[in-house]
């Protein structure tokens, strides 16, 4: 156990994104005595994490980094630096659906990860502890470790030991969520080593978070947990959703039925508000790597279930916008249409999978004029974002007379305005609201 790291003192976090930042921000302040550099290749990002004008909005964020940059929180692009000087190194960089080849539509794409492995072995200069904080599919951790261990096969100063810590955190209440988490979870293989270093990532945690809600597990399991966790909060979304549909059919009122379900003590309240679907970087992410994995191994079945989540999804989308299309008498060419919010749910300024960006899709493909307003989102995501899902399938480079980028419009409501929906939407299709933060989404007739 010489050649082991026998105490943290030193933490790196390669990715400085959604999870990287605010993890690391939360553990300089809970742990002042530990050294934490946040790393990315991306110099511009860096430049703003050291700025007064942080890269990404996440309520509390802001007071953390500022209070504790420069003492024991760092930010730096000097990788190669950051990973030597480290006893514990987080991987939280992107892990995207493949675009292409094996998988394409569905698999994780674990290019990124599997880069920061080789950077490490290239650059570490003694005994780490390798920590997945990205969401992988099963057994990623074993590739890591491969690559890893080539390394250390050349070099008797290296050793490594891989542990699985995923995120739990929700975009909008993600430093209340590392504050106070519910659980956190640790993988790791069941060695001595293993186990050992299970310990310092548990010592880590226990500056803040309680013994009890600390859970161990192998390392597999840790990997599949995430997996599951966000397929079945996925699955409540979509449920809840397709039972909208019949109440709209029956009159039936969604929001009563949600109300009397939810006071079941085995079904519990949280995510059983009616949305136009979810977004967002994990959920329709992490369930298609579900059901690539269901595929892997023969379960069609269950392949079939999990993805009958994301049809029901992408149905709420569709059948949301053509309720408006509906209601405006079938058609929405020329006409103006204000859809105040862009981001995925309130409190942030992630756009990723948005159903605003679909349900735009689908307006302009019936020749809309559309106006958008979200003050966390800028009109440059916003472009980027709809030319995403409309240059090539509708030919409108520039939007042409379909698109309006007028984002001066000013919100319905103020930001006092409350919203307790789980994933900061509902809708009442009546009256075609959209709620979000700051988000009323309003169909105006010509």
């Amino acid at each position: 156990m010489a050649n082991f790291v026998q105490q943290v003192e030193k933490i790196t976090c390669v990715g400085a994104g959604y999870v990287g930042g605010p993890t690391c921000a939360m553990i300089a302040l809970k742990c002042p005595e530990i050294k934490v550099t946040v790393v990315d290749m991306n110099k511009e990002k860096i430049q703003e994490w050291n700025s007064d004008d942080l890269p990404i909005y996440e309520p509390g964020l802001e007071e953390i980094v500022k209070e504790c940059r420069g003492k024991n929180l760092f930010f730096s692009h000097d990788v190669p630096k950051a990973i030597e000087e480290a006893d514990l190194i987080f991987i939280s960089v992107n892990t995207p659906t493949k675009m292409y080849g094996r998988g394409k539509g569905m698999a994780p794409d674990l290019k990124y990860v599997e880069s920061v492995a080789r950077t490490i072995a290239k650059y570490a200069q003694g005994p780490k502890i390798v920590v997945e904080k990205s969401t992988v599919p099963v057994k990623a951790a074993q590739s890591i470790l491969h690559i890893l261990k080539e390394a250390q096969a050349h070099d008797q100063k290296l050793h490594f030991q891989v542990l699985s810590n995923p995120e739990f955190l929700a975009e909008g209440t993600a430093m209340v969520d590392l504050a106070n988490p519910d659980r956190v979870l640790i993988g790791g293989e069941s060695s001595d080593e293993g186990l050992a270093a299970i310990t310092q990532l548990v010592r880590v945690y226990e500056h803040w978070v309680p013994r009890e809600r600390i859970i161990t597990t192998n390392t597999w399991s840790s990997e599949l947990t995430k997996l599951a966790a966000n397929a079945f909060l996925a699955q409540r979304i979509s449920s809840i959703n397709a039972i909208s549909a019949i109440c709209e059919a029956t009159g039936a009122d969604v929001r009563e039925v949600a109300h009397a379900v939810g006071h079941d003590n085995r079904i519990g309240s949280r995510f059983l508000q009616a949305s136009v679907g979810f977004g967002g970087s994990c959920f329709q992410k992490d369930v298609l790597s579900l059901v690539y994995l269901c595929e892997t191994l023969n379960l069609k079945p269950a392949a079939d279930y999990w993805h009958g989540v994301i049809e029901i999804n992408n149905w709420q989308r569709r059948r949301f916008s053509d309720n408006i299309i509906k209601e405006l008498f079938n058609t929405v060419t020329d006409k103006k249409i204000a859809i105040f919010g862009f981001a995925f749910k309130k409190n942030t300024g992630d756009t990723r999978e948005s159903s605003a960006i679909y349900i735009a899709k689908h307006l302009l493909e019936e020749r809309a004029k559309l106006h958008f307003y979200d003050p966390k989102v800028t009109e440059t995501t916003m472009r980027y974002d709809l030319s995403s899902v409309t240059e090539n399938e509708l030919g409108i480079p520039n939007f042409g007379t379909t698109y309006s980028g007028d984002i001066s419009l000013h919100p319905l409501y103020s930001s006092s305005t409350k919203d307790t929906s789980p994933n900061g939407q509902f809708i009442h299709h009546r009256h075609f609201t959209h709620h979000r933060h700051f988000t009323h989404c309003t169909v105006h007739p010509p």
